[in-house]
């Protein structure tokens, strides 16, 4: 499993996701400021047999888990990797609801997963820009 993370401004990443080997649920949260969907989640289960890809915009939180033993994912990302400026939003925050199919007994989270903030805590830096949550698109490649 991995957290809500996302990178802030002026390093935003908007991610394009694509599963090589395996299957994930991946998850998308609106952590954009005022706006009409801010905490909502969409998720959507991609394979490696299906050629589906997940476009997640900047001002989204990203979070998957895997659904095989063996499973690859890749990114590909609108801007550079920067550590300073990584962050996240806990992963099995109530106030996101988010149903994840196991129990949190059974996870395996790194320690910076562990110690991400609730939404409730969170200030963000990302402004509500007009665009609704369907902003987010899956692509077929098959």
């Amino acid at each position: 499993m991995r957290g809500f993370h996302f990178q802030r401004p002026p390093v935003a990443q908007a991610k394009l996701v694509s599963v090589l080997r395996g299957r994930i649920l991946d998850i998308a949260v609106d952590i954009r400021d005022g706006s009409p969907s801010f905490g909502k989640h969409v998720s959507i289960e991609l394979s490696a047999d299906g050629g589906q890809q997940f476009y997640i915009p900047t001002g989204f939180a990203h979070g998957f888990v895997t659904l095989e033993d063996d499973a690859f994912v890749t990114y590909k990302v609108s801007d550079y990797y920067a550590p300073s400026q990584e962050s996240g939003i806990c992963w099995n925050d109530p106030d996101i609801g988010f149903p994840w199919p196991f129990k949190d007994a059974d996870i395996i989270q790194s320690d910076k997963d562990g110690r991400l903030p609730r939404l409730k805590d969170f200030k963000s830096p990302f402004p509500y820009d007009g665009h609704a949550l369907a902003a987010l698109t899956v692509s077929n490649l098959g």
